[in-house]
């Protein structure tokens, strides 16, 4: 069965109810699983808790004469989405996501980073609570744009996939009522692990990118953009693991952060209008117009593909420009937006 179908089969699973594996054989996804679960325990973690990155960010954009106010940033999911594996606030994908959002709108930038090490799926909604909930049970004010980031450990704790995109459509479906826009980095490439061999290593791609692409066709309905992870987000990845993983083998590097957040940072600036937008689709870039479920297929298998909703049920397949950040890049003070550190 095609990677489309199947996504197609749990997105619509997701969508009317039911349940089902709905990926590969059983047998073999519990082998797949078992041996990602090994591969974790063989590198360990041992890396603590992810330094808190919340705050103003830009603030060089603030002050009396500046209006409107700071744009408000939400980040939710998993490890990923909250930094593990580093040492400075600064170096998390979320601040930045905050520092290079403050750059290019030219507005101080609040961050909340919600996201909890180890998360699944059904963390979602508690994570939504805490961005819309303010003390004394009085609403808060809702994100301008929020960046999820969830999905692996969906896949190596067994989620039901239908599951998983159910739960993560619900959560953005409460953040798009609330009038924020939403992107989603969907399920990375858990065959990128290295203590995964093949045909392992196949196996465990094939699943993540099946839920990849569901996680895709569920939330473009609804109006929230997708980029994919794929590779643990761009070839840099696979050309460079000793650089772009940190110490555990499984989750990034500082490096490998940064260029994960650069891959987000175009589509989260043009969630919110910031970011030039064209009718014309560079086709030397593979760029289309496609059906939902054949976009999401195809950007579940290229890392930092964007999909986006178009008109009825049609897509947009976007490769946004983005540079590659150098280790040296983030060494320099120049580099560094106000933010805490």
């Amino acid at each position: 069965m095609s990677r489309a179908r199947t996504a197609r089969r749990i997105a619509a699973g997701a969508a009317y109810g039911g349940g089902g594996l709905g990926l590969v054989g059983a047998a073999a996804v519990g082998l797949v699983l078992a041996e990602v679960q090994f591969a974790k325990r063989t590198v360990g973690t041992g890396l603590g808790d992810p330094p808190r990155a919340d705050g103003l960010y830009g603030s060089e954009f603030s002050g009396p004469e500046q209006s409107p106010g700071p744009l408000r940033l939400g980040m939710l999911g998993d490890s990923t989405a909250a930094g593990l594996g580093v040492r400075r606030a600064r170096q998390t994908p979320a601040a930045l996501l905050a520092s290079g959002l403050a750059a290019v709108a030219e507005r101080p930038v609040e961050l909340r980073n919600v996201a909890q090490s180890g998360a699944m799926s059904d963390d979602l909604d508690r994570q939504v609570n805490l961005l819309l909930d303010g003390a004394a049970g009085h609403e808060a004010p809702a994100p301008d744009v929020c960046v999820i980031m969830i999905g692996a450990n969906d896949v190596t704790r067994r989620m039901p996939p239908t599951q998983s995109v159910r739960l993560l459509t619900s959560a953005v479906r409460r953040l798009r009522l609330a009038g924020t826009e939403v992107v989603v980095g969907t399920c990375p490439d858990l065959g990128t692990i290295e203590p995964v061999y093949q045909p392992l290593r196949w196996m465990a791609r094939r699943v993540s990118r099946q839920l990849a692409a569901a996680q895709t066709i569920g939330v473009v309905a609804l109006g929230a953009r997708t980029v994919s992870m794929g590779d643990l987000l761009g070839p840099e990845f696979a050309a460079n693991p000793r650089e772009m993983f940190g110490p555990d083998s499984y989750h990034p590097s500082a490096e490998g952060y940064a260029t994960a957040a650069m891959a987000v940072l175009p589509t989260l600036c043009a969630a919110l209008g910031l970011w030039p937008e064209s009718d014309r689709l560079d086709v030397s870039r593979d760029e289309d117009m496609l059906p939902v479920a054949k976009a999401a297929s195809a950007a579940a298998g290229e890392a930092g593909t964007e999909v986006t909703a178009a008109r009825g049920p049609w897509v947009l397949l976007k490769h946004r420009r983005r540079r590659r950040v150098e280790a040296e890049d983030l060494a320099s003070p120049a580099a560094e937006v106000a933010g805490p550190v």
